[in-house]
């Protein structure tokens, strides 16, 4: 899904850091690539991810494409260092300890399945993000969180509990499933 060159990723990288920064260190100056790149103008979805010493200390994203990339990227670095309801706010001291993780999102799309074996064929773990809603309830996990639950019945039985489902809501025939796909890059550690 490759869609952003190294120039478009290190710009993205630095807008989050640099929207960070200045909220936690006022005197920052804002950055202003050297060039706008199209690329970043299209609308996307997108997730900033923060890692403290290689644990999660914020995630925050937009699934639908709502907004140009780079504002995208802006808005949730600041959300997932200062709004994640899992985490108190960022604070100055982390600030230069922190890894920040981008992943640029697809557009989602609906799965048909008749059951849950075949809902669990069409998965490609590490590949697809899923997204699992039934009326007014809706979570969503990256594809990077295969990494933590490579088994499909525990990805899936997770997803429904954070969605505040029952474990086993993905077997009914009420779940409606997205499946999206993303382009993830992250500051060197």
């Amino acid at each position: 899904m490759a869609v952003l060159n190294e120039d478009e990723k290190n710009i993205l990288l630095r807008i989050a850091r640099t929207a960070i920064e200045r909220e936690l260190l006022p005197s920052t100056q804002a950055v202003k690539p050297p060039m706008d790149p199209p690329e970043l103008q299209k609308e996307r979805g997108c997730f900033v991810t923060l890692h403290l010493k290689g644990a999660l200390r914020g995630c925050i994203g937009t699934i639908e494409p709502t907004k140009p990339l780079k504002v995208c990227v802006e808005e949730n670095a600041l959300n997932a260092a200062f709004c994640d309801p899992r985490f108190p706010r960022l604070q100055p001291h982390e600030l230069e300890e922190i890894n920040i993780e981008i992943s640029v999102l697809s557009l989602p799309r609906e799965i048909t399945f008749k059951n849950p074996d075949e809902l669990k064929r069409q998965l490609k773990p590490g590949v697809h993000g899923v997204i699992v809603s039934r009326d007014f309830q809706s979570a969503t996990f990256l594809p990077q969180v295969w990494d933590q639950l490579p088994e499909k019945e525990a990805f899936l039985g997770n997803l429904c509990q954070k969605a505040g489902m029952e474990a086993l809501a993905w077997k009914s025939s009420r779940i409606s499933v997205k499946l999206y796909e993303v382009e993830h890059f992250a500051e060197p550690d």
